[in-house]
Formats: structure tokens, C-alpha cells, sequence
């Protein structure tokens, strides 16, 4: 069992939605454990504070780093690292998915705010973890997203392990594209490859568009995968696709 702690103000947004869709079928399988810890238990004034102006002055509130590295120690075996979810942190990806999904377990410090003292984030953390180059108003959201991320991929949490080996970024690649029924719809028709059996040049197919449309959507993922292949020009050409 792989064990996911978080830190955050809201608690109940966390465990709320660790009760739903893959994430609930996974805890309830017992293929992840996900707690929720409140920061504001290791607050010890009556009002439970947790934040205060910033030295120097300045718009916002800063969480304070008495009741978060209280609550922080207070929990026994805390899987290690502690991630602080924050604009500035290393960009989440699906490559950072799996080395988390290949660990005992880890922590998520959820931001609010204006954000941490830095205190927080360079003697009580181990590192930092960005979503997207954009502001929320706290790391609740961010963290669920790299929870669910890390857990899609544990065995056991999806019905078919499969399905994490072929969607999108699990080559450096976005994913083919996908067709259910009715073959055909208002006269749009699913490729007729899909439906020839033929489960070779299916492969083929869904190799190809995922290139093409990687190739049209994100060029940066094709340039870091060091550019097209000989063989993969060839497919795309053996599919009238272009390269």
C-alpha cells in the first residue's frame, strides 16, 4: 500500500473527494491510504491561528511556521518527502507521476495565502511541486491532482493496468485519439482501421496519430523526446499523416 499524507487548512476537501471515482475504488481496495491532516491542530492559541502579516510589510497573510511544523511533527512515520505545493516548485509532470508512484509512499503541504515562510519550505520540506504556471488560492486543488496522478498509476487502482502504459505523456507522447459506438454517427464514421481487426496495423494507426497529433498540440514534447525517428517518419508517411 503506497500512503499519501496531506497537509492543509481544509481537510475535508481532501478527504471528500478521496472518497470518490478512482481514488475511492483505490483507497477502499486498499491500494493507496490517503490522510488528511488539519494544520490548524498545531496552532495553540484559542483561535487556532495559522498565519500572520509578512516581515517588511506587504498584501496577504503568511502561514506561520509554529502550528505547520507542529502538525508536521506530530504525525508518527511520515513518509518522506514532504512537497510543498507552490508556483515556484519543480513542474509536475506524469515522469514525476511515476517516480512517486514508485515509492512507499510521500507528503503534500497544501499553501495558502500569500503563501509559506520560507522557513516552511527550506528546513521542514524536502522540495516543491508546481501544477501549472498559474495562482490558486491555496494547494487543496494541486495536490489532489498530483494525489490522483500518482495513484492512477499504482497496480491494482485502474480495472485494467493497461490503460496507465498507453495514455497520453506515458511515451512522451499525447494519446491517440479514441472512438466508441455507433460506427457511425450523423455521418461522421469511426477509421475504418479500428474496425478491420487487424490488431497489428490498429497499433500502427494509434502510434501514428499519437505522433500527429503531438506533433500539432505540443512540438515541445516531440523536442524533448529528441525529434521524430527515422521509423516514426516512415509511419506517419505509411498512413498519409506527414511528418
Amino acid at each position: 500500500m503506497t500512503r499519501i499524507d496531506v497537509f492543509t487548512l481544509f481537510p475535508e476537501v481532501v478527504t471528500s473527494y478521496g472518497q470518490a471515482s478512482i481514488l475511492g475504488r483505490a483507497v477502499a481496495a486498499g491500494v493507496v491510504e490517503l490522510r488528511a491532516h488539519d494544520l490548524r491542530e498545531g496552532a495553540t492559541d484559542a483561535r487556532r491561528t495559522v498565519d500572520d502579516a509578512p516581515f517588511g510589510g506587504g498584501a496577504g497573510m503568511v502561514l506561520l511556521p509554529e502550528p505547520v511544523f507542529a502538525a508536521v511533527e506530530a504525525v508518527e512515520q511520515l513518509p518522506r518527502p514532504l512537497l510543498l505545493l507552490s508556483p515556484g516548485g519543480r513542474p509536475f509532470t506524469q515522469a514525476v507521476a511515476r517516480e512517486l508512484a514508485a515509492t512507499p509512499g510521500f507528503s503534500l503541504l497544501c499553501g495558502r495565502y500569500e503563501g509559506v515562510d520560507e522557513r516552511i519550505a527550506t528546513e521542514l520540506c524536502d522540495g516543491e511541486l508546481s501544477v501549472g504556471d498559474f495562482v490558486l488560492a491555496g494547494g487543496e486543488l494541486a495536490a489532489l491532482v498530483v494525489v490522483e496522478a500518482v495513484t492512477r498509476l499504482l497496480p491494482g487502482a485502474l480495472g485494467n493496468d493497461a490503460s496507465a502504459e498507453e495514455e497520453s505523456f506515458a511515451d512522451g507522447l499525447l494519446e491517440y485519439p479514441q472512438y466508441t459506438r455507433p460506427a457511425n454517427f450523423r455521418g461522421l464514421e469511426v477509421p475504418e482501421v479500428l474496425r478491420s481487426g487487424d490488431h497489428g496495423r490498429i497499433a500502427a494507426w494509434r502510434q501514428a496519430q499519437a505522433l500527429k497529433r503531438t506533433l500539432e498540440r505540443r512540438p515541445d514534447l516531440i523536442e524533448a523526446r529528441g525529434g521524430l525517428s527515422a521509423a516514426e517518419v516512415a509511419l506517419l508517411e505509411r498512413f498519409d499523416l506527414g511528418a
